[in-house]
């Protein structure tokens, strides 16, 4: 089959579509996934077709923390994803005889795949039904609500997420032919893969019957792929470091965070690994080294603890390494994946981004890798995740006929 895979956002939005594309690929599959411009090289390095979907997640990021006014940084995003829009129906028409959307474009995909006749499947890496156990990603006050309170909390969270995109869906399938006030939501299409383990998220009982919980997919690192002697020498000259970033996270942040990280590693006596991401962060001294980006899958095993962001992918990455860590969540998601990682005993309670100062991250760091239970569960975690297949159901849907 023709195959695209429609996505959108940052790197840790696109790079575990290049796992499950890859095995899609390896299964027979012509695979192509659509995604902004800056992630073509990504995607090519991992032996897929390309199609680009307008859109600057990073310069949105920072277009949005300059933003004078609500209404100015309203209109940045009704620009955004109206140049998404048009992206993904233009991927859609370029041929495909099954799309697989993430949660984000998924009302977009469905539109287009309506308007083209072609199939669409929900591939979504952060959970994306409302339920009772507890609040969805991005839920405001989520703390202690309840049965009732969480599904209410998850309920709002789909509806802003409908908010944002409907009034470009509605000029969509205007523009397609279609009827404009046709229901369209992620919560829509059927069946659902979500790409992340259950151990980490267990499928909640009251969740439909087409939403699964498969696994992670775990993107390929880049054909001949070599890390940077700079890097080897630096991991040969000591112990273990910590590694450092915050992913596409603080745009324009650089200067202060480098700081702060420097003081804080310094406080914590460690050595660390510090990824420059979007907030550009440097690093200088004899205990830190300061690197681009790399594979996740190949440094983190290597290190002593992940401070990160929380983000969906790193926060996987952490935990197929085995090793514990330090969330810094900031927003969207990542406050539910940091509060999972607190819960499943990798990791101390999570330090918010707006709390972080160097005192507090090398407090955090120093409690981290003084307690070793975190890093015992989290080599057991592991373990058991090792034992996945992720893509294991997707395949078998789509090997099996199945394409709605």
């Amino acid at each position: 089959m023709r195959i695209l895979i429609t996505t959108a956002g940052s790197r840790g939005d696109v790079a575990p579509f290049t796992g499950l594309g890859r095995r899609l690929l390896d299964a027979g599959h012509q695979v192509t996934v659509a995604a902004h411009p800056a992630f073509a090289a990504l995607v090519g390095g991992c032996g897929l077709g390309y199609r680009s979907v307008p859109g600057d997640p990073q310069g949105l990021i920072r277009a949005w923390s300059r933003a004078a006014s609500p209404e100015e940084a309203r209109a940045l995003t009704r620009a955004y994803v109206d140049g998404l829009a048009d992206g993904v129906a233009e991927a859609v028409a370029g041929g495909s005889d099954l799309v697989l959307t993430a949660f984000g474009p998924a009302p977009l995909s469905q539109a287009a795949g309506e308007a083209f006749g072609v199939p669409v499947i929900g591939t979504y890496l952060a959970p994306a039904f409302a339920t009772r156990q507890f609040p969805l990603p991005g839920a405001r006050d989520a703390d202690g609500l309840g049965p009732e309170g969480n599904l209410a909390a998850g309920r709002a969270v789909l509806r802003r997420a409908e908010g944002l995109f409907a009034g470009a869906v509605t000029r969509l399938r205007t523009r397609l032919g279609l009827p404009a006030d046709a229901p369209s939501a992620p919560a829509d299409i059927r069946p659902v893969f979500h790409g992340f383990s259950p151990l980490v998220v267990p499928r909640p009982d009251d969740w439909p019957s087409w939403a699964e919980v498969a696994g992670y997919w775990w993107p390929p690192r880049p054909d001949r792929w070599q890390p940077p002697a700079e890097l080897v020498d630096f991991l040969q000259a000591g112990p273990p470091p910590v590694f450092i970033g915050f992913g596409s996270m603080a745009p324009g942040q650089g200067e202060r965070l480098s700081k702060l990280v420097a003081a804080a590693v310094q406080r914590a006596g460690v050595r660390a690994v510090v990824q420059a991401g979007w907030a550009e962060l440097s690093g200088c001294g004899a205990d830190i080294l300061p690197i681009g980006d790399l594979p996740h899958d190949w440094l983190f095993p290597r290190t002593a603890a992940v401070v990160h962001h929380a983000g969906a992918g790193t926060t996987a990455a952490g935990l197929r390494a085995g090793v514990p860590a330090v969330p810094v969540p900031v927003m969207a998601d990542q406050p539910f994946w940091a509060s999972r990682l607190y819960q499943l005993g990798v990791a101390p309670r999570p330090l918010p981004f707006q709390d972080l100062t160097a005192e507090a991250l090398g407090s955090a760091i120093t409690s981290c890798l003084s307690e070793p239970a975190h890093r015992r569960r989290a080599a057991e975690l592991a373990q058991r995740i090792a034992a996945e297949d992720g893509t294991a159901a997707v395949l078998a849907h789509i090997g099996s006929g199945g394409a709605g």
